[in-house]
């Protein structure tokens, strides 16, 4: 040990508070004025990040544990002769027995047709709408710049009025290669309406269709519900009522 040099003064700790007996024993002491609170806010922020963050969209609005607002949402293509919208609808659940719910019937992409009515204006009155269905769907998808499909729709069959109204839709390379053409025939006899409407899609159009099918498509599936229910123990549980399926049987040999 070297002894510290005469010049260096020591500097002695600051004494540590002292609180007498007394003030102990007295609880007035410890009044609202000398009371130390510590408050974890890592629990508050993260709620406020998961319920309210700004790039939550419509949803940030809403208060804690309310559902979320209802989104309307299209993609709309303008020519001269027609207009065309596209709107994905949502599938439709049923609760079961067991507090689960199960996929009642899928979800589909409703096109809507107007014929125009002047430059730029489109008579909505007169529009005629076509449901696309899962399959119906991906076969738009798979179309390449020369290929074609047609679906046909009688929306009342089964009942006393089919054949009454017939529904075809036709999608056809253009002659040029720019792209394809929508058409789709009507014909309500109910109605006394015959009617075709046809509308001229850019490869650059259809590509935006094609890349919104392929990422609604799931969703029309209901596998999106699926998804949000998986958890670490799902490993375990099987996915159907049986106890053993036959996926277990492939995988586990």
């Amino acid at each position: 040990m070297y002894p510290l040099p005469s010049s260096l003064p020591l500097q002695n700790p600051a004494p540590l508070p002292f609180f007498p007996r007394t003030h102990l024993k007295d609880r007035s002491f410890f009044n609202s004025s000398n009371k130390f609170s510590l408050k974890c806010r890592r629990s508050e922020y993260y709620e406020q990040q998961r319920f309210s963050s700004p790039t939550d969209g419509p949803s940030s609005q809403q208060p804690l544990g309310a559902l979320p607002p209802k989104v309307f949402v299209g993609y709309s293509i303008y020519k001269g002769k027609a207009a065309l919208t596209v709107e994905p609808k949502a599938p439709e659940f049923v609760p079961l027995d067991s507090g689960a719910y199960k996929l009642s019937k899928e979800g589909f992409v409703l096109l809507q047709f107007a014929p125009a009515a002047g430059v730029r204006q489109y008579d909505w009155s007169r529009k005629q709408v076509f449901s696309l269905s899962i399959t119906e769907i991906g076969s738009i998808m798979g179309l390449g710049a020369k290929d074609s499909c047609e679906f046909f729709h009688d929306p009342n069959k089964g009942r006393s009025e089919e054949g009454q109204v017939r529904k075809l839709l036709r999608a056809e390379p253009l002659p040029d290669g720019s792209g394809h053409f929508f058409n789709l025939s009507v014909q309500n006899r109910l109605l006394n309406v015959d009617e075709s409407i046809y509308i001229p899609i850019t490869k650059a159009e259809f590509t935006v269709l094609t890349s919104a099918f392929n990422f609604i498509l799931p969703y029309l599936l209901g596998w999106h519900a699926f998804g949000n229910t998986i958890g670490p123990d799902e490993s375990g549980r099987s996915n159907n009522a049986s106890p053993r399926s036959g996926a277990d049987f492939e995988w586990g040999r």
